[in-house]
């Protein structure tokens, strides 16, 4: 072979070469995903979503309540790093195959008031009692027949009307009806494409409690839940590359355990709500309830790791001017972090209820109190567990690192805890962790390469 035939095939080797990286392509852009069952940031850290439902307002019209940019910076302001926010089907699509484009725009433009805030959004198509066709909310009236709307009889509580058996006909009609189902994953997709720019939105909670209808209670979660909530995914990440969030069954409320099968698609966060039965009665909460509430985190986080998913309580609350709110909040919250799971209290609103805030806007002072505390918001590894001494102010992270994630390990480390910042972190061992702080963040550096389990301390 000549020198110039040499080059010649030197050449065409070279576009070869370059046709088959050019092929293979660059890598994939880092993501959220879900990975060693805890949520994952786009830097490979675990992350709790810790936070409020923004809110009860949003469920009736005009769908969106009185939320303005300075109420997500108050959310903010406490510490939380996360809101799950409320929509429903109606507010999407009100009239059939109508999307109103109208309202998509403002929740676009609220989830740019998240971003603004540093908070990260899981977005929940809401329901209860199935539509405003039963006085409830979630599903548009012309989801279901105009003759069960009018056979229903509204009953009180208002979770009994879940028995009516107009109401239970329209679930049976979306989880079984191709066209009607194939209706609520569109309605999602829409949504998806409209902010799948919105860097705050991190995942989507497929559908508020789902209730069996009339079906067999202990076979629905496999026979049609879990494939309802696969065709919904399939559609959502046609337009957006979202986390899943799915809950179990209403029945989980009834403290049956899921028969959910593990998830068939990637990126899926085990989404079941978390109240006491007995404080949801309206007497308060009993502090002799505390060992049933930590048993059943206990329990939840069991069904996640079954699952192989992340565990997140997307609702969970109390109304504070009920006895014992705050051993109720501490219940919860200490269970939540012994089992390294995120919580979403149930909501921020102004009322005399479940609000965060009184009816003139100032805060619940006890129920903020047992809410607010230091948490781990995101982990350079796994967060083992974590614990919060409210006496004595002292904050207990323990961690498994991961020496491959180079970003920090962030803590919220609220003013309403430790007030103009003043706090003293230390690591176990204490050779293992350098700290910087900003407002209300501590910033963990971990020194070396062990994975060797370490704990993170903060104190006044």
């Amino acid at each position: 072979m000549t020198g110039h035939q040499q080059a010649i095939a030197l050449a065409a080797l070279a576009i070869v070469l370059a046709a088959c990286a050019d092929e293979s392509g660059p890598p994939p852009p880092a993501r959220w995903r879900v990975a060693g069952n805890f949520l994952r940031d786009p830097q490979g850290r675990a992350v709790i979503l810790r936070g409020v439902n923004l809110s009860g307002d949003h469920k009736a019209k005009p769908y969106l309540g009185a939320d303005q940019p300075e109420d997500l910076a108050r959310i903010r302001a406490w510490g939380f790093d996360a809101v799950r926010f409320v929509m429903t089907w109606t507010a999407v699509e009100p009239s059939r195959g109508q999307i109103d484009e109208g309202y998509l725009d403002e929740l676009a433009r609220r989830m740019e008031w998240a971003r603004a805030a540093d908070l990260l959004v899981v977005v929940d198509m809401h329901q209860d009692v199935f539509g405003e066709g039963f006085g409830g909310d979630g599903a548009p009236r012309w989801a279901c027949d105009e003759e069960k709307y009018a056979a229903h009889k509204p009953t009180s509580p208002w979770f009994a009307n879940y028995a009516s058996p107009p109401v239970m006909a329209c679930f049976d009609r979306l989880w079984t009806d191709a066209e009607l189902g194939g209706r609520f994953a569109e309605a999602w997709r829409r949504v998806a494409a409209r902010l799948a720019g919105a860097g705050a939105v991190v995942g989507f909670d497929v559908i508020n409690e789902p209730h069996w209808g009339s079906y067999n209670m202990w076979t629905f979660e496999a026979d049609r839940l879990a494939p309802f909530y696969g065709r919904v995914i399939d559609a959502v990440r046609l337009a957006a590359d979202w986390v899943a969030f799915c809950e179990p069954a209403a029945s989980r409320n009834l403290g049956i355990a899921t028969s959910l099968p593990p998830f068939a698609q990637p990126d899926v966060v085990y989404a079941p709500h978390a109240y006491d039965a007995l404080a949801e009665q309206g007497n308060g909460f009993d502090p002799a309830r505390r060992g049933a509430i930590l048993a059943n985190l206990e329990g939840l986080a069991r069904e996640a790791r079954a699952l192989g998913a992340p565990l997140w309580i997307g609702e969970h609350g109390g109304v504070a001017a009920r006895p014992g709110i705050g051993e109720y909040m501490d219940a919860n919250e200490d269970g939540a972090s012994g089992v390294a799971a995120g919580t979403m209290f149930w909501h921020y609103g102004r009322d005399d209820g479940y609000g965060l805030l009184n009816p003139d806007g100032s805060d619940k002072a006890a129920l903020l109190d047992a809410l607010v505390r230091p948490y781990p918001m995101r982990v350079a590894g796994d967060p083992v567990r974590w614990s919060f001494d409210s006496g004595g102010r002292v904050f207990r992270l323990t961690m498994s690192p991961d020496a491959a994630v180079a970003a920090p390990t962030e803590i919220s480390v609220p003013d309403r805890v430790y007030p103009g910042g003043v706090y003293r972190p230390r690591c176990d061992p204490p050779d293992r962790c350098s700290f910087e702080t900003a407002a209300g963040i501590l910033r963990v550096r971990l020194d070396g390469a062990s994975r060797d389990p370490l704990e993170i301390i903060v104190e006044p």
